[in-house]
């Protein structure tokens, strides 16, 4: 019998709970900066994250990673594309929280996963399985139901989902890692970012930020609820199979349900649970389909 291994890898469950549980509580966080502007607490949020990641960059030696995606100019106009992508993904869902549009921002991120494979199949050359066409035929059979009853709000889930997966779509075409690409992405969008916040500053009401000690330490937080949760998500990446890290990333947007009935209060309508309901068979199905096919990978062939 072969010896049990003195140095097991370390596991990534850890990591990946971390980040999940940190982008599920996110609208915590977010309530404690409400009565910031969405538009200039993007801004904020992009200035404080620059900082922090070059800091971690630095002492994960990943400035070489930084340096050789800068020399291509694919990659760097890739990077800004992405860097666009992500900061209407971040407005929609800040705005979405402070307007107490929760649900809608829960769907969007139940939805992204299922939209993911569906652009594989268009942009990457993927093909889905016969559960996974189900899986998606019943995902755009609730995004109908609230196009019939929740019109007002679709256009959040819709948002978030698309700008999110065409994000991934898009990195996916760069060979820059989740950390070295985020700090790219935050230097492109660090000077749109400071004029945002300078024409807060010289508008009559002024900065947010430096009107309250408290709140401007919640604005200062921003660059660690931005960057740390992708830290972990990166090291769990890495040390774990793909697809159990896709099962478990629903737990993010299971958390902001939870937080929409009971921490928010919010009432949930006919439309938006009948949704909910074929959203969560979708990725049932989904998920079920994953576990099956991962199996069958795993399984010893016959000779």
């Amino acid at each position: 019998m072969n010896a049990p291994d003195p140095n097991p890898a370390p596991s990534g469950l850890p990591a990946a709970l971390g980040a999940y549980l940190m982008w599920g509580f996110l609208p915590l966080y977010l309530m404690l900066v409400v009565s910031v502007p969405a538009f200039e607490f993007v801004g904020w949020r992009i200035i404080w994250t620059v900082p922090l990641c070059l800091i971690i960059v630095g002492v994960r030696g990943q400035f070489p990673a930084i340096k050789a995606a800068l020399s291509s100019a694919k990659a760097v106009g890739m990077l800004f594309l992405s860097a666009t992508l992500i900061a209407i993904n971040w407005l929609v869902y800040i705005w979405a929280i402070q307007e107490e549009h929760v649900y809608a921002a829960s769907l969007g991120y139940y939805l992204n996963p299922l939209l993911n494979v569906l652009l594989g199949t268009l942009f990457l050359g993927e093909r889905l399985t016969r559960w996974q066409w189900l899986a998606v035929a019943i995902a755009g059979s609730a995004v109908a139901l609230l196009l019939a009853g929740a019109i007002t709000t679709l256009w959040i889930s819709l948002s978030l989902a698309m700008s999110f997966a065409f994000y991934g779509i898009v990195r996916k075409q760069v060979a820059v890692t989740a950390l070295p690409g985020l700090t790219i992405e935050s230097a492109i969008l660090f000077v749109p970012a400071s004029a945002i916040v300078m024409w807060y500053a010289a508008s009559p009401v002024g900065s947010a930020f430096g009107q309250d000690f408290y709140l401007s330490l919640a604005i200062m937080a921003g660059g660690v609820v931005t960057a740390v949760p992708l830290l972990l998500f990166a090291i769990a990446a890495r040390r774990m199979p793909y697809s159990t890290l896709g099962f478990i990333q629903y737990l993010a947007p299971t958390i902001v349900f939870i937080l929409g009935l009971t921490v928010f209060e919010q009432e949930l309508q006919p439309v938006q649970l009948g949704s909910f309901i074929l959203i969560w068979i979708a990725i049932a199905i989904f998920v079920g389909d994953l576990i099956a096919r991962t199996r069958r990978a795993a399984a010893p062939q016959a000779i």
